[in-house]
């Protein structure tokens, strides 16, 4: 069985996991500690080590805050965030490799970006064991990333001093490690020229995020992004909005000031504790992407719309309560009011699709959507009348989840299916959700092997045929008591939305 391995800076010593057929790789640097002069920066290349690298343990978490809440009161705490004393440090660039142990070579990789908002997550998530995908021949990737502040904050003098690199420090954090895997993944047995990248949540917006750079043309072949891409049929914001550079700026300005210093050496002086707390303790809204016209060149959540951006395969989708928008109206008033700043002309078109005198409670009721939904009718739509070849895949997460809390199909909630890690997870799970997650991880791996979800489970039989997602026929894969393919057809409402929105 294959235990060591040499990558590009040293020698690398892995551990069996459960399934003594797959060797773990934990904790490998693949860039330079982001420290000292290293804070907000680009990630620069990983220094040599001597000897054997043993990796046995998961690289330090990113500065954040902790999750570790009450687990009675929150839905997060009880599912992932359990432990409050994982180690966390700026220095937390590490990715994890699972990898089949049998000397197999060009195996499909496999390399997942987490999620949190931007601003917390981690690598170590029991829900992101990548053994069960890796039994399947597949190498298995996952990076760590800076978040909240260390990943995401801009200042006029870091503008200056790298205007090659003036932002999105997590984002370029991410693309750095898919380089680092593409150079030496085939020590693992993996083959560099069949690279799909995935996330889930900001990891999904993450995964957006290098589609949408050209910079990264053949550094993967294809996508995978849950409940990670959206848009607002009503207008309104939502998720971390990209900032403009001067809005960042601005931002980064008050936060030095904040801080109590005048120059970005003194900032990248302060110890790591006493940025984080800084950034805890005063209501900057959300650090996230930032439209520096060189890594983003504009909204990635907006990949679909724009013809240069990675034209790859995507497998997309939602859970079927999660994300849902509807008209920030409270009366009939208020809602002739936002259909006509928002519609203008075709104002009366949209108030036709509600009961009138509209109420609060009908509002709510009659337009209702959901913005992961509405975003892949977009992408497809957009894809036709482009003629673009990227193929594109949908789903809904809709099983029934069990425990004490009713929870729904909660965001998130589907992670433990996608890598089949039910086994880690307090909640009662039974024999249908057990064969639902094998049959979502066999769709799982059969993209990320091919760019095509059909093919055969692990057990050798067919599974129901995954339809392709086209605007005239639009269609989907519910994943409900069991895998199932459905039509998915679109009401009056959200087409008179969505051509709208694509105007």
């Amino acid at each position: 069985m294959i235990r060591r391995v040499k990558v590009e800076n040293g020698w690398v010593r892995g551990l069996p996991a459960a399934d003594p057929r797959i060797t773990s790789y934990k904790g490998i640097p693949f860039a330079d500690k982001p420290i000292g002069r290293n804070r907000w920066r680009a990630p620069q290349p990983c220094p040599d080590w001597e000897g054997e690298l043993f990796a046995a343990d998961f690289g330090p978490i990113a500065m954040q805050a902790n999750c570790a809440g009450d687990p009675a009161k929150d839905i997060y705490s009880r599912e992932w965030a359990v432990d409050a004393e994982l180690p966390m440090s700026e220095d937390c660039l590490y990715l994890n490799v699972w990898a089949p142990a049998d000397g197999r070579k060009n195996m499909p990789v496999y390399v997942w970006y987490f999620g949190g908002g931007l601003q917390v997550g981690n690598t170590t998530e029991m829900e992101f064991d990548g053994e069960r995908i890796a039994r399947r021949g597949i190498v298995v990737v996952t990076v760590g990333y800076r978040l909240n502040c260390f990943g995401f904050l801009c200042h006029p003098e870091i503008t200056a001093q790298q205007p090659d690199a003036p932002a999105n420090f997590g984002f370029l954090d991410q693309q750095f490690a898919t380089r680092w895997v593409k150079r030496n993944i085939a020590a693992f047995g993996g083959d560099p020229e069949n690279i799909t990248i995935g996330g889930q949540s900001a990891g999904g917006m993450s995964v957006c995020a290098q589609m949408t750079h050209m910079g990264n043309e053949g550094l993967f072949q294809r996508a995978i992004v849950e409940s990670g891409t959206f848009a607002q049929p009503y207008g309104s914001r939502m998720g971390l909005f990209p900032r403009t550079m001067a809005e960042a700026e601005e931002q980064g300005v008050r936060f030095f000031e904040a801080l109590g210093v005048k120059t970005l050496e003194e900032a990248r002086a302060l110890p790591a504790r006493v940025v984080e707390d800084m950034s805890l303790s005063w209501p900057w809204g959300c650090w996230g992407e930032t439209v520096d016209g060189v890594f983003s060149t504009y909204r990635s959540g907006e990949w679909y719309l724009h013809e240069d951006r990675i034209h790859c395969p995507v497998m997309l989708g939602q859970t079927s309560s999660e994300f849902t928008a509807a008209p920030q109206a409270d009366s009939d008033e208020a809602l002739a009011a936002l259909a006509q700043k928002q519609f203008g002309e075709n104002a009366e078109r949209l108030l036709s699709f509600f009961t009138r005198p509209a109420t609060k409670e009908s509002i709510a009721r009659e337009g209702l959507m959901h913005a992961i939904g509405f975003a892949i009718r977009a992408a497809a739509a957009k894809n036709e009348e482009t003629g673009s070849p990227q193929k594109l895949y949908a789903y809904n997460f809709d099983a029934e989840i069990p425990g004490w809390d009713n929870p729904g199909t909660f965001h998130s909630v589907d992670l433990w299916f996608f890598f089949e890690t039910l086994a880690k997870c307090w909640r009662p799970f039974t024999g249908k959700h057990y064969d639902l997650a094998r049959n979502m991880c066999d769709y799982w791996v059969n993209f990320i092997r091919t760019g095509d979800p059909n093919g055969v489970d692990s057990q050798g039989k067919t599974l129901p045929l995954w339809p392709e997602m086209k605007a005239a026929a639009p269609a989907w894969m519910v994943f409900g008591d069991r895998a199932q393919p459905e039509a998915w057809p679109m009401s009056d409402l959200e087409r008179f939305l969505l051509e709208e929105y694509l105007k």
